[in-house]
């Protein structure tokens, strides 16, 4: 079997008017990236003008590359830190006083590889509340991450993670559990065999 990219590139992947608004937004991206570090108002105002929900005491960073923010939603209290990227084909929500540390990647969308003409999919992601993903993890498409479970630096999440959960490693895989209290516990050892 080959790829048939002529029929992928022939797709219609976007609505008319998803097209105006990437064009739209790709001209006021620099008023959002050159905008002082402080401005978080200034950030949140634009991202809303652009039809993202944002919630109060959210905190976008400048580098921040959000891709269609008209599929974004932000609870209150939340971070988007430095050189984030939200590649959000599909909805992407982030619940309240979630942490997305710097260089992480959320990635709401993929091609159907088992087609011949690998259709754009544009799955969501879903980030609960109290939840971390930290420095350079990488969210992959269709997963959800539970509330305030924890995906450790430069793990990499492709299933969805559990509630209270801490995971790390490429896959992501449960490493301990988070409390209320901030305890980290170490799941029970695996039994011998």
């Amino acid at each position: 079997m080959t790829l048939d990219v002529a029929a992928n590139r022939r797709a219609v992947k976007y609505a008319p008017g998803a097209l105006i608004g990437r064009v739209l937004w790709s001209f006021a991206r620099p008023l959002f990236r050159c905008s002082p570090r402080p401005l978080f108002a200034w950030r949140r105002g634009l991202l809303r003008l652009f039809g993202a929900t944002v919630g109060a005491h959210v905190h976008v960073y400048p580098s921040a590359r959000i891709f269609l923010p008209w599929n974004l939603e932000i609870g209150e209290w939340s971070s988007v830190g430095d050189d984030v990227l939200i590649y959000n084909l599909g909805r992407v929500r982030l619940g309240r006083r979630v942490t997305i540390s710097h260089r992480a990647h959320l990635c709401a969308g993929t091609h159907d590889y088992r087609r011949r003409d690998l259709p754009l999919l544009k799955p969501p992601i879903s980030v609960g509340d109290d939840a971390w993903v930290c420095t350079d993890a990488f969210i992959g498409p269709n997963v959800t991450v539970g509330e305030g479970a924890v995906v450790g630096a430069r793990s990499v999440a492709v299933r969805d993670v559990a509630p209270w959960c801490v995971v790390a490693g490429n896959p992501a895989r449960s490493v301990g559990t988070r409390t209320l209290n901030g305890d980290v516990t170490s799941p029970d050892p695996p039994e011998a065999p």
